[in-house]
């Protein structure tokens, strides 16, 4: 294993460069010559355009362009392409009006973009954006998912805002087992809507070479080789060969910087049109009306018990809001991909879950960091506590009763997917023990003692993890020996260099800080799908595992002619090639060098030494995990204080003990600050958007978080040669529920039942006034 293998607590090889201010992020990009865009966009959530003034805006200082969607059309720009086949309720084609680029008759969200002023300066294109003039004539809009079905149109063609529907499990079966259950819980859970807000707001720089005809795209985008497929295939019908991407660092991404955004097409024709480059940066106030938004659900769930409170059925009815465009299929994946977790870690015989996507007029939803999956544990570790506290029955009984042994794996779940491995019981018992849930009691007298309300909360959360499909790997040796590893994913923050340098070294010894590692650049890089879904580790780890296997055997060859010996003579270890059972050997570096040397060859054996992988999964793997919390309130103000967090993670392989804590940590932090202040809000009766900046969007900051302890019980998967399950969202997954399940158990006491997210001191003050009997102002 060695210093830098494998399960060590390396530190961050890139973290030298970043600190001392050697990142390269999208707005560190300037070209010679380039100018500045500015998008106008809409004012109000749906309206028509009667028309666009740009006159004033063209005589403007500065000012080179104004385009509309006008120009779009004309231009022939084309749009995203959906490849998922779906339905509408009644049967017919699924409802998916994707994104133009630029509004052309009608505006359909606050934010949705209008016009593109470009001018030789950022400020210069800010003052004319202010004075295109655009008569607008409002519409009625819908921004609710509970309204959504019956209310306003967000098109005319689709009166009842249905976009599709998608369901899994058996329905006849689960009916039956509701049917003839002695007990069914019934709830009905509000998934708020939130944004991503990564520290790097997004931005794009656009240029086109005349002489190679060739479009370059830098972007902080998660997908480069997909940007470039989405623009070369939808948008300008080119050859792929025709476009680079080029994504430098990346100041965090969790889903949302997806390959479908209207501003890198917008930046690269515009730059085309003006024959300069065009760049774009979005200011921190812009973020949230111009990105893609994330969760928001509206859910009925339905869970059959038998006397012995097994479970005996699941029934999830969920409208999912979509927002105004559906431009491709990344704007439905939380609404189908990670339902099958909806059963959680426990045994049912049988489930059925239907989700409704509904159009609003808000900005699309998209993944984000768990995309989907803390929404079905959210479900049903609700529905668990509150069929125990129904049902009179004990929380933690009941989820023991229900758990799917070790002995069950591989385990189908009645959505249709397998589990591969994972022991949830012993995870469960030890976050107990860690937890140290048998002194909660004395600590609730405690905190009431003090004059404070204190909760428990559990979750048992699972996620579906490194979906089946390829990434790439290339590991390049150099004539002088030197190694160069390039990575079809795509880094953000999460430490990619270090963790794909720890797997280099456990297979060929070769020292971290001598290897160079290149990734983001659809040019140097052969291929790659990117970074999403807790993939990078597990497909991108494997695809640079094999490379090293390639490695390894052309080695081989070249050390039995360098050492005279047989090649099944030959072993490979530490970084050296030797003959067995002697001390005679070459080092890798020795044979690399070799390897573009012709008479040190074997005959049939290519010069060089650069060897690729391609690694596909047969199936998602299974992180999981228990999480416990405990939560102060203060009667009095309706504060509620993070005291103690508790989670015992299965991720199988543990690359870096240290990363994983540190992935851990943020997945957690982004959990809890949607349970407890994070909503994107509209106005119900306008469809204005009321949160668009820091001033009333609530982030949780250092101090709103307790020490959290962090426990392993790896079951390492057989599916991949490291045993590596994925860890990206391990912390999101649980955290939501688990902080509610523990404000809940808080309030319980007073009788407040279901609250919701989020838990704003407003909102458990208002709750357990109401529970008190005393009425409340309403709040505006």
């Amino acid at each position: 294993m060695g210093q830098f293998g494998i399960g060590q607590p390396v530190t961050r090889f890139e973290d030298r460069r970043l600190l001392q201010g050697g990142g390269r992020y999208l707005d560190d990009v300037n070209l010679p010559g380039q100018a500045y865009g500015v998008l106008v966009r809409s004012i109000h959530a749906h309206a028509k355009i009667r028309s666009i003034d740009a006159r004033a805006a063209l005589k403007a200082p500065g000012v080179v362009a104004v385009l509309t969607g006008a120009d779009v059309v004309k231009d022939g720009l084309g749009t995203m392409q959906m490849t998922l086949k779906r339905k509408r309720p009644d049967g017919s084609p699924m409802f998916a009006p994707p994104h133009r680029g630029l509004a052309q008759d009608r505006v359909r969200y606050v934010g949705d973009p209008v016009a593109l002023v470009v001018a030789e300066t950022r400020a210069q294109a800010e003052d004319a954006a202010e004075l295109v003039d655009i008569d607008y004539e409002p519409l009625p809009s819908v921004t609710s998912t509970a309204a959504a079905v019956g209310g306003a149109p967000v098109y005319d063609e689709c009166p009842d805002n249905v976009s599709n529907v998608f369901e899994a499990g058996d329905r006849a079966a689960t009916d039956a087992a509701l049917a003839a259950a002695p007990r069914v819980v019934r709830r009905r859970y509000v998934i708020t809507r939130v944004h991503a807000q990564y520290m790097e707001p997004r931005g794009a720089v656009g240029s086109w070479d005349p002489i190679e005809e060739r479009y370059t795209l830098h972007a902080d985008v998660q997908y480069p080789h997909r940007v470039r497929n989405a623009l070369a295939t939808n948008i300008f019908k080119v050859p792929e060969h025709q476009i680079r991407v080029v994504a430098g660092d990346v100041g965090g991404g969790f889903g949302t910087k997806g390959w479908q955004y209207p501003e890198h097409r917008l930046m690269l024709w515009a730059a085309r049109k003006l024959g300069r480059p065009v760049k774009w940066t979005c200011d921190r106030r812009e973020a949230i009306p111009a990105d893609e938004h994330a969760r928001d659900n509206v859910t009925e769930a339905e869970l059959a018990l038998d006397a012995d409170g097994k479970f005996l059925g699941l029934r999830v009815r969920t409208h999912a809001n979509v927002g105004a465009y559906v431009s491709s299929d990344r704007n439905l994946l939380a609404t189908f991909s990670n339902v099958v977790t909806l059963v959680g870690v426990y045994a049912f015989p049988a489930a059925h879950v239907e989700v409704l996507s509904v159009l609003t007029n808000t900005n699309s939803t998209a993944p984000y960091r768990g995309a989907g999956r803390p929404e079905a544990t959210y479900v049903i570790e609700r529905l668990i506590d509150d069929a125990a506290r129904e049902l009179g029955l004990d929380r933690f009984e009941l989820r023991r009763r229900n758990l799917i042994p070790a002995a069950a794996m591989p385990y189908k779940n009645p959505l249709g997917v397998t589990y591969d491995c994972g022991n949830f019981p012993k995870s469960f018992e030890d976050a107990l023990t860690l937890a140290d849930v048998a002194g909660f009691a004395g600590r609730r007298d405690a905190s009431k003692a003090r004059g404070k309300l204190r909760g428990l909360g559990i979750a048992n959360a699972i996620e579906r993890a490194a979906g089946a499909q390829p990434e790439f790997a290339e590991i390049r040796f150099a004539p002088s020996g030197t190694v160069t590893v390039l990575m079809g994913s795509k880094n953000q923050g999460q430490g990619h260099e270090t963790t794909f340098k720890q797997i280099l070294h456990e297979r060929l010894g070769l020292d971290p800080r001598e290897v160079r590692y290149v990734d983001g650049d659809t040019d140097r890089v052969a291929y790659g799908m990117g970074t999403m879904g807790s993939r990078s580790t597990v497909i991108g780890g494997t695809a640079l595992w094999m490379a090293a296997d390639k490695v390894i055997a052309k080695g081989k060859k070249i050390a039995a002619k360098m050492l005279e010996a047989a090649e099944a003579d030959i072993t490979f270890a530490d970084a050296r090639f030797a003959v067995a059972g002697t001390d005679r050997g070459v080092t890798l570096k020795e044979v690399a060098r070799a390897a573009f040397q012709p008479p040190q060859l074997p005959p049939g054996v290519e010069p060089g030494l650069y060897e690729t992988g391609t690694f596909s999964p047969r199936q998602d793997t299974w992180p999981n995990g228990t999480h416990l919390c405990e939560v102060e309130i203060d009667p009095d103000t309706g504060a509620v204080t993070l005291d103690r967090y508790v989670l015992v993670d299965d991720v199988g392989t543990v690359i870096n003990p240290l990363t994983l804590k540190g992935q851990i940590h943020g997945g957690i932090a982004q959990g809890v600050g949607q349970a407890l202040m994070e909503q994107v809000v509209y106005d119900g009766e306008s469809g204005q958007l009321l949160t668009a900046t820091f001033m009333d969007y609530a982030m949780p900051r250092a101090d709103d978080f307790c020490d959290i302890a962090i426990g392993s019980n790896p079951v390492p998967t057989k599916l991949n040669p490291m045993g590596a399950k994925g860890a990206g969202e391990a912390g999101t997954v649980g955290a939501l529920p688990v902080v509610i399940s523990a404000v809940n158990d808080a309030l319980a006491p007073l009788g407040v039942r279901d609250f919701g997210m989020p838990a704003t001191s407003a909102r458990v003050w208002e709750a357990m006034q109401q529970a008190r009997g005393v009425e409340t102002a309403p709040r505006s």
